[in-house]
């Protein structure tokens, strides 16, 4: 049995980590909540402890997560709320017993309220902001959304990993191809300009601290369109989504101004994250941390509710797009 390259990265080689560059840690550790890299809580003599975050191996190359440390001390610069990583030496990535990591300061808060008005409003604002800046010049080494990368590739690797029980394996790939044909359809119908964005806004990206909104993560960032963003703010029924989306847009446009040409992409983005997000989960399942978090996922039920939504999905992708009044 093939031993995950996380298995080597032991308490001791953390705190070896940390303490190569010049820190002494008090020997406390906390392991963060993080499936895709690893990520402490290290204690340090003296002073506030920091947060060490090491890169899953062979996933980025060295380039792509400077290029996203970039992107973050850009907003930074400009004073737009984002959790950057720590620089040392004018350095931002580090390497240790053949990991790669970055520190970063510790930073709490609590979630947004989404049904909260203000905070949407505010929200919109932060990201007309951060797309402000994303909108300067492209990404060279972070990946672009494509229903090609999002969709037909994470399709192609569910069949040859065979982790669709076979009996549902009909159901499921016949809803999804007929979803890829349509969404290949309406990015053809709704062009829009690529930008620098988040790429992975949910509402466990966001902290609430001292009457402000930040944002964290920056892990998944790459080119897409704007309203890849904001969708996931949305929630409820046609009338809520519509309420909250008219918030957010409204805080948006007094940074940078938002294409409604791209609100019908919205069910699209939703189908490719679907799709995306099993793929992920089969890609990543060697990693025992997966199938201890995720058990459902082995379950034919869980393949039988994903058939439920696609189709759902489907459905929704014939209704009309959510407007701006």
């Amino acid at each position: 049995m093939t031993t995950h390259p996380f298995a080597l990265l032991t308490p001791d080689t953390v705190l070896d980590a940390v303490e190569s560059l010049g820190f002494v840690s008090d020997a406390r550790t906390l392991t963060l909540n993080s499936y895709e890299n690893r990520v402490f809580q290290i204690g340090i003599e003296g002073a506030e402890p920091l947060i060490a975050k090491f890169y899953r191996p062979e996933r980025w190359s060295d380039e792509a997560i400077l290029e996203e440390h970039t992107y973050s001390q850009e907003l930074a610069e400009r004073d737009i709320p984002v959790i950057a990583p720590m620089q040392i030496d004018g350095k931002t990535l580090f390497e240790f017993a053949g990991f790669r990591f970055s520190l970063f300061r510790r930073f709490g808060g609590r979630a947004p309220e989404l049904d909260n008005p203000d905070h949407l409003l505010m929200l919109g604002r932060l990201l007309g902001r951060l797309h402000a800046v994303g909108a300067m010049k492209p990404f060279q080494h972070r990946p672009t959304l494509s229903v090609q990368r999002f969709g037909h590739d994470s399709l192609a690797f569910l069949r040859e990993s065979g982790v669709v029980p076979k009996a549902l394996q009909p159901a499921y790939y016949s809803v999804a191809d007929d979803l890829m044909q349509v969404i290949e359809q309406r990015f053809r119908e709704h062009p829009y300009q690529s930008l620098r964005l988040h790429g992975d806004l949910h509402v466990g990206n966001l902290l609430w601290r001292d009457e402000h909104l930040y944002m964290v993560d920056m892990d998944d960032c790459l080119q897409g369109p704007a309203i890849q963003d904001l969708w996931m703010m949305l929630s409820g029924e046609r009338d809520q989504r519509q309420a909250q989306l008219s918030e957010l847009v409204d805080g948006y446009n007094e940074f940078h101004d938002f294409d409604p040409r791209q609100l019908p992409l919205i069910e699209s983005l939703r189908s490719l994250r679907l799709v995306h997000y099993s793929a992920w989960l089969a890609r990543r399942w060697t990693d025992p941390a997966f199938p201890r978090h995720f058990p459902w996922f082995a379950q034919e039920r869980y393949w039988a509710d994903q058939i439920l939504t696609l189709r759902e999905q489907r459905a929704a992708l014939d209704e009309p797009a959510l407007r701006l009044f």
